[in-house]
């Protein structure tokens, strides 16, 4: 971790010579407190890994750094410090705060552009799309990540033993899956991936995942590129994917392909899915959805928006020729509620039980397959919840409407350091 580490009124780091931002702005980036020999610190992480390092700063710093909206000249910024602490902030050490960010790639700046330039030049070079967070959020080692998978099925809730692959009976027609960090959600992963164990194994999977870090006008982002995992490549139909972009009227399905480069919401399904099925006799379709959140504030269904409606036009289309068993995999979690998730309001337990029945009700639109209840449930309190996978659970349930789904798990992760919680589920779709 860099060691930005400033007082509550001051910063002294290492910066080399450049021109300054003078209205600085921060890229959208996660902000968490940490405790170290009794004082508090702010680290900021870049989950996108533009900015690779997390930097960890004082408090009075992330004070200045919520006023990095590109708007605040250094007066600006150095008169809100003295009205906040009472003390004046010297220039020297606001230069350095902004250099040091700068440097790190936190900021929206010309050093920034050509990080970017130099990342999406890189990924498009690269055939395959390598497991971005093998190591830190699941073992590398196959042998030991099998076996932490089939731990995740004797943790409490979960199915208790892995279950006899079996080809008999229905097959899926969609899959709920969490997209939260498997060694928190490992229980409802077990409970999806072992239901896709006792079913006919899908040939075609199309895996709708939540693009986190999506900006601009285009919802959906597809890549060409074959997913690695320490189990094995899972292999994309490049072919269905071109297909699916010549028939999409409203954009460019490639336009923000660098997205997947460290996107978690695919990954981890790829992961399960070579665990599962392995990694023949079936490809996959990527894709990311992002935010439906304007939809939300006008109160439009999002298949009144011409995107949305031209993409699941387009995809349906695409679906309706296949001769393959498919199946659609949304991979997404639910309630991100607390402080963390800029609530003025710390996730207690009355809040837990807030969240379950919400999710419930919410989920009683998906065991139904109607996509419109599923949106009039979300406005009903302006997503109040904070629903993550909104957009592509919104996208399945349009192409799987009226199939019925069964629930298989609900669970919530607290987090008691951020006094936050996370809700997510595993739902079989038939």
């Amino acid at each position: 971790m860099n060691g930005l580490m400033p007082s509550d009124k001051a910063l002294s780091i290492e910066v080399g010579s450049r021109k300054l931002i003078e209205r600085p702005k921060i890229r959208p980036v996660e902000a968490f407190p940490v405790q170290q020999e009794g004082q508090t610190y702010v680290v900021l992480r870049d989950p996108t890994g533009v900015a690779p390092e997390p930097i960890m700063i004082g408090t009075g710093a992330y004070f200045l750094v919520t006023l990095f909206d590109g708007s605040n000249t250094l007066l600006d910024l150095q008169a809100a410090f003295t009205r906040r602490f009472g003390d004046l902030l010297p220039s020297e050490h606001l230069r350095q705060l902004i250099e040091g960010l700068d440097r790190a790639h936190f900021l929206y700046s010309p050093a920034y552009e050509e990080r970017v330039r130099q990342m999406r030049e890189e990924f498009e070079l690269n055939p395959q799309r390598p497991a971005a967070l093998a190591g830190l959020a699941y073992e590398s080692d196959p042998v030991r990540l099998r076996e932490e998978i089939a731990g995740f099925f004797r943790r409490p809730g979960a199915p208790g033993e892995i279950p006899s692959p079996r080809n008999d009976g229905a097959p899926l027609s969609g899959l709920i899956s969490p997209h939260i960090d498997p060694r928190r959600g490992g229980a409802a992963y077990a409970h999806a991936y072992g239901e896709l164990l006792t079913r006919p194994r899908p040939e075609l999977v199309v895996v709708l995942g939540t693009s986190h870090y999506a900006s601009g006008p285009e919802l959906f982002t597809c890549t060409r590129k074959d997913y690695v995992t320490p189990l094995g490549t899972v292999a994309t139909d490049s072919e269905f994917v071109d297909r699916l972009a010549g028939h999409y009227g409203e954009g460019d399905l490639f336009a923000a392909e660098l997205l997947h480069r460290n996107e978690h919401s695919i990954e981890f399904q790829a992961l399960f899915l070579a665990w599962a099925l392995g990694t023949s006799g079936y490809r996959i379709v990527p894709i990311l959805v992002g935010s439906f959140h304007e939809m939300v504030e006008s109160g439009e269904t999002p298949a009144y928006d011409i995107r949305v409606a031209s993409f699941i036009e387009a995809l349906r289309a695409e679906l309706a020729n296949e001769q393959r068993r498919v199946l659609i995999l949304a991979g997404v979690d639910f309630a991100h509620v607390g402080r963390k998730f800029a609530d003025n309001f710390a996730a207690d337990e009355r809040v837990a039980q807030w969240v379950k029945s919400e999710d419930l009700a919410l989920i009683e639109n998906i065991k139904r397959g109607d996509p419109d209840g599923f949106f009039a449930d979300i406005l009903k309190d302006r997503d109040a919840r904070k629903i993550c996978g909104l957009s592509p659970m919104y996208t399945q349930l349009e192409l799987l409407r009226d199939h019925p789904g069964r629930l298989l798990l609900h669970d919530i992760a607290m987090e008691p350091q951020t006094e936050s919680a996370l809700s997510f589920a595993s739902i079989a779709i038939e």
